[in-house]
């Protein structure tokens, strides 16, 4: 593996940022340079697609927001705009791309729906499916109604599963087999429930076992299933968010899947350390590591080294060391600080 990799932050652009910016990072060393910008309206969360198309969400709250293709040139180290449609609905936040039947998703979490778009040439079509939710949850104000805050692939790439914080449920689709229908079956849709008042937001499978987790950002838990055809089933519940902020955000396994973080903001801000048993998935909480403030989003790199978190409210991004034997985190004090109000982190392949 290569030692430098490129670093693609997306920021929110209501303030100084001007949207997706490259940077090479060394996976060996955490020293970060910056490289070039792409122009886009708050890319709030991005998908790398292949690495020379990527896919971002344009996050304009509740007005017209949009799903965005941008090409990554390599040999001139730049990103552009190639072209964008609306969603349909109000606040994107997520967005997955499934590369090899060439659609996107966006999860919508003021339209409380999924939007779906064909991709052909490089190119995004026009809205082709908007798929809406209903119901509320416990919280009167926060659960109002549904907000879909996220959108994952089954490892088996049959489901799409959607985290409902409005209504503590996921949310699974079969994806249509046949290439000439629809990409989700809507007739499929079965729903898990979780605790009252949860909010589940974001959703992670474990690289080798048949285990899901996801962040509650309301309850401030983690919630771990097995996953089986389609089916979850719940087996733990323990909390990352002790003081009761309601602000729990993002969630990440380390490659080697010995460990699950968990990111807290609004009190107390940093990062919910967990080991996770190696026969039965359980987590058991080993340590929090403060961080700047707002840590909405984060990533490891792929050998494991390193876990960097975007402080949007710090401006800030910061580096830790991942101490492979326990998980802990170390300040290795190479923050990248060019950056205003980032929110999302990606790896380029």
């Amino acid at each position: 593996m290569d030692s430098l990799l490129y670093l693609l932050i997306g920021a929110y652009t209501t303030g100084l940022s001007e949207g997706a910016y490259l940077y090479k990072f060394d996976i060996t060393t955490g020293d970060a340079q910056y490289v070039s910008v792409g122009v886009v309206d708050n890319p709030s969360y991005i998908d790398v697609g292949n690495g020379e198309y990527l896919y971002a969400v344009t996050e304009n709250g509740d007005n017209p927001s949009y799903a965005n293709v941008l090409h990554f040139d390599k040999e001139q180290e730049k990103l552009s705009l190639l072209n964008q449609e609306e969603t349909f609905a109000s606040s994107p936040c997520y967005i997955i791309a499934d590369t090899v039947r060439d659609y996107v998703i966006t999860a919508n979490y003021g339209g409380g729906s999924i939007s779906l778009f064909k991709v052909e040439a490089d190119t995004l079509l026009p809205l082709s499916q908007l798929i809406t939710l209903e119901g509320a949850g416990l919280d009167t104000i926060r659960q109002s109604s549904p907000h879909v805050h996220c959108v994952q692939f089954s490892p088996d790439k049959k489901y799409v599963f959607a985290t409902d914080l409005g209504t503590d449920q996921i949310h699974r689709f079969t994806i249509n087999p046949e290439t000439n229908s629809t990409y989700l079956n809507e007739e499929s849709l079965k729903s898990f429930k979780l605790a009252d008042g949860s909010g589940p937001r974001h959703l992670v499978f474990h690289p080798t076992t048949n285990n899901a987790y996801v962040i509650n950002e309301l309850s401030g838990a983690v919630t771990g299933f097995t996953y089986n055809d389609g089916e979850l089933t719940e087996f733990q519940s323990i909390q990352a968010d002790t003081v009761g902020a309601h602000g729990s955000a993002d969630i990440h396994i380390s490659p080697d899947g010995k460990f699950l973080y968990a990111s807290n903001r609004i009190k107390e801000d940093g990062i919910a350390i967990f080991s996770i048993g190696e026969n039965d998935g359980k987590l058991t909480k080993v340590g929090y590591q403060p961080t700047g403030q707002h840590p909405r989003n984060f990533v490891i790199t792929p050998n494991g080294k390193y876990l960097l978190v975007a402080c949007m409210d710090s401006n800030l991004i910061q580096v830790f060391e991942i101490d492979e034997t326990t998980g802990l985190l170390t300040n290795i004090g190479k923050d990248i600080v060019e950056v205003d109000m980032p929110v999302c982190l990606k790896f380029l392949p």
